[in-house]
């Protein structure tokens, strides 16, 4: 075992092996396994005949892998797996860096840009990312853009030149040279082994998940929050606009219920993009909000034996806490439902769309602006705002901080610095911070323990609420689920919308 998944303290080689001998899919994507005789990697989970210990070494990421000289498995695609949940579990620098790379951070700003966004030196997040990731910056996002590049060779009809710099590569000949190298293929051969074809000016991507996945409990959390000219859903069905770095563009999601437990589901996402170069930026926010790098059976047996949280798990196995496209809609949007409905929220939340949002052209019906941005509506007058006065202090105050990096929802620096940074705004309490949390920031280990919802939902189940609150330790790293969980039991059609939060306005 290399040194860099010794610091994981969570597998050691024989631990890795006995994975792979029982081909258990829940380690997809928490290491891989590199063969010594056949010079490929793979998951954990690969059908092919178990090559024997001594022949084996295990590696944290693919481009760890990639780095030692091995090349990806043909048959089990071991890059495109889930990602690993322990970026967001314990956020170390080195997850946060993760994060960031795969939204093509790199690509666009450099390996320097990714560090100031992280809040490290380049050459200390080097060392960060070796040594936890067996990789450094420009390998861990080659190995992105690789995978990226043949999920477009296999699934689109684009020209190769038009993969290459969807992908994120800087010229035809480095997209070739990098294929060949990571595939041990050509982009022709890549594209001649599957089938499937999407219409040029789409890109159709299927985005794993681990499953068992709650996917229509998230398909119904999704719509019971539609912001109206940003968001839609139909039976199935999920889509919104995407403010990306090079324009803007929409995807809309086909999500399901996949509840075999230890297999790898799919959700299928197709992206219109207004330059192809933010497929990758695209691919990853899709992704965050689905929470596709959540590992549901951990989760599950944590809450095996809870009384209270325990028979929400069996009754709704793999709810996901429902991520977001863009931190800073997240945080608005949060500020605007202090202390009413759902319902009203949206409404209020569609007006500001409607009034100072960005139009787009798009083909799905409904969509028609994009969230106004930060620096949009730090400009805005608040006495203008649908809203009580505070809160509209409240949101153009946030807005700024947010449209001048004194707080930043990218995933990149500390979750506690960002934290602190909110509170130290007008008009944002602690539930409004730890919302904005789980939701922009990955936590999962998150308790609203003031939410009215989670009080309504506990007395609902037969519970004392001032009881369950006061001790949610044995909930821990995810309280977060346990309070999906909770509020899912208010989501039927004909419910009530429950308030998002208590009154926050300083």
């Amino acid at each position: 075992m290399q040194t860099s998944m010794q610091t994981r303290e969570r597998w050691d080689a024989e631990s890795c092996y006995r994975a792979v001998r029982s081909r258990d899919r829940r380690f997809d994507g928490m290491f891989y396994t590199a063969v010594r005789t056949t010079g490929i990697y793979c998951r954990p989970s690969c059908p092919a005949r178990t090559p024997a210990f001594a022949n084996v070494t295990f590696h944290p990421s693919p481009a760890a892998a990639q780095a030692a000289g091995f090349r990806a498995c043909k048959r089990c695609l071991p890059d495109a797996t889930p990602g690993s949940p322990d970026w967001d579990i314990a956020a170390t620098a080195a997850g946060r860096a993760m994060r960031l790379i795969a939204d093509g951070v790199v690509d666009r700003e450099g390996v320097d840009g990714l560090a100031r966004r992280v809040g490290y030196t380049s050459r200390h997040l080097s060392r960060l990312l070796v040594a936890e990731l067996g990789a450094g910056p420009l390998a861990l996002a080659r190995a992105k853009r690789a995978q990226t590049a043949r999920v477009l060779i296999e699934t689109t009809d684009l020209s190769y030149a038009d993969i290459a710099f969807a992908a994120g590569f800087s010229s035809v000949r480095q997209f070739n040279e990098t294929v060949r190298e990571v595939y041990a293929g050509s982009p022709t051969d890549l594209r001649g082994r599957r089938g499937g074809r999407s219409t040029t000016g789409t890109v159709t991507m299927r985005l794993a998940v681990r499953t068992p996945f709650a996917g229509r409990a998230l398909l119904a959390f999704l719509a019971y929050h539609l912001v109206p000219g940003v968001e839609v859903a139909g039976p199935g069905w999920y889509a919104r606009t995407l403010d990306l770095p090079h324009g803007p563009g929409t995807v809309r999601l086909d999500i399901d219920d996949a509840l075999e437990p230890g297999e790898t589901a799919f959700v299928t996402a197709t992206f219109a993009l207004h330059d192809l170069r933010d497929t990758a930026a695209a691919v990853e926010r899709a992704r965050r909000l689905v929470d596709a790098d959540c590992d549901p059976l951990a989760v599950g047996a944590h809450f095996d034996d809870d009384p209270v949280v325990g028979p929400l798990v069996t009754a709704t196995p793999g709810l996901r806490v429902p991520g977001q496209v863009d931190g800073d809609e997240v945080a608005v949007r949060t500020v605007i439902g202090q202390q009413v409905s759902v319902v009203g929220a949206c409404t209020v939340a569609g007006r500001m769309v409607a009034a100072h949002g960005r139009a787009v052209d798009s083909d799905i019906p409904g969509l028609t602006h994009l969230f106004p941005d930060a620096a949009t509506l730090a400009g805005v007058d608040p006495e203008t705002l649908p809203m009580p006065r505070a809160r509209g202090r409240a949101l153009v105050g946030l807005a700024g901080a947010l449209a001048e990096g004194r707080v930043a929802l990218d995933r990149g620096p500390d979750r506690d610095t960002v934290r602190d940074a909110l509170l130290a705004l007008p008009g944002i309490g602690p539930w409004t911070a730890d919302y904005v949390a789980m939701r922009a920031l990955g936590h999962p280990d998150v308790f609203l323990p003031t939410d009215l919802g989670v009080r309504n939902a506990l007395r609902g189940l037969g519970h004392d609420p001032v009881a369950v609150v006061a001790d949610t330790d044995a909930w821990r790293p995810w309280r977060s689920y346990a309070l999906m969980h909770l509020w899912n039991t208010l989501m039927p059609a004909v419910a009530p919308a429950p308030t998002t939060g208590p009154n926050e306005e300083n």
